[in-house]
């Protein structure tokens, strides 16, 4: 593991927590869900037990294409500290989307900080991977009051620079656009499921190969189940299209302008072999941040929560005794 960090402070490295956490074999199961109502606002959620005097909550959002699944381990390994809330944004996992939902990256943050403060917990320790990133600048930037902490993972932060060329299957980027991708869509679609799963794994993962054979199957079957929500592909593409308009806003409104806004500790995570946002933004996000510091894990790809989480774990853990310390 190597860390590096780009940050106003003086401080040149990530510290990592020596707090025992248990071991992560992928072989833990997705913790159980269910539909709450918060602030108005259902979403399907996944809550991790934590320790009966923990002072704050995490909330975990997913990215594109993702759901509350995507944080188990993660979310396991940070429950002897706190309490944990996944959530499945309007359109995925198993959240129907509300009638008029737009799908906007400002409506999906509006729409978890709305849940967030029914919670009623007070500030949380907020989680974003990739979309969901983005989605927890803007929450952050726009509601301080309700995060405590910040963990950025791949955030998809604005780059108009082509990517193609990272991705192993050149269909995929056709996938989205407004006249092809439909058709693109659909031959992806009859594919088995096997093909796809393994797809995603090498799109999402730096080493494919070591994926537990648990965790494929758990692919498959959410792959099989989104196949019958007639909103699920919907959502998908224009989630999409809400993503590629927020790196379009006029400079005033972007994530970039944004980011020094936030007061929050942050740390910002980022593998080395991420393919669909690449490492080359991780100085300036965790620079622009205030408060931030960077951790770049080599031989992982675009879901550290889910290739080393135990390792991002130690990382989070070493921000929050920092914090507390009055260090960071």
């Amino acid at each position: 593991m190597s860390t590096s960090a780009t940050t106003r402070s003086p401080v040149t490295h990530v510290p990592l927590s020596d707090a025992l956490l248990p071991p992560v074999d992928g072989s833990t199961p997705p913790w159980p869900g269910g539909d709450e109502t918060s602030g108005g606002v259902t979403l399907h959620v996944r809550r991790t037990p934590g320790p009966p005097d923990a002072e704050s909550t995490a909330v975990y959002l997913h990215g594109l294409g993702g759901s509350a699944t995507n944080w188990t381990d993660l979310a396991g390994q940070l429950s002897g500290y706190v309490p944990g809330i996944a959530v499945d944004l309007p359109g995925f996992g198993r959240t129907e989307p509300p009638d008029g939902f737009d799908y906007s990256m400002p409506a999906h943050a509006d729409t978890a900080a709305r849940f967030i403060r029914g919670l009623g917990v007070g500030p949380v320790h907020l989680f974003g991977n990739s979309m969901g990133g983005a989605i927890a600048v803007l929450l952050a930037a726009r509601h301080p009051d309700l995060v405590r902490t910040l963990t950025l993972i791949s955030p998809a932060m604005p780059d108009l620079r082509p990517f193609t060329s990272r991705m192993s299957d050149p269909r995929l980027p056709l996938a989205f656009l407004p006249l092809v991708g439909p058709a693109v869509r659909r031959r992806l679609a009859q594919e088995d499921v096997e093909t796809r799963v393994m797809r995603l794994l090498r799109l999402c993962f730096a080493e494919p190969d070591r994926v537990p054979e648990s965790r494929r199957q758990e692919a498959a079957r959410e792959f099989e189940e989104r196949e019958k929500l007639v909103w699920a592909n919907p959502a998908l593409a224009r989630s999409t299209f809400g993503l590629f308009r927020t790196w379009l806003v006029p400079r005033s409104r972007s994530l970039w302008t944004l980011a020094p806004r936030i007061e929050a500790p942050a740390l910002v995570v980022w593998g080395t072999a991420d393919k669909l946002v690449t490492v080359r933004k991780a100085p300036r996000t965790a620079r622009l941040l205030p408060r931030g510091r960077l951790l770049v894990l080599p031989r992982t790809g675009h879901v550290a929560q889910m290739e080393r989480p135990g390792t991002v774990a130690r990382a989070v853990l070493g921000m929050w005794e920092e914090v507390a310390a009055g260090r960071w």
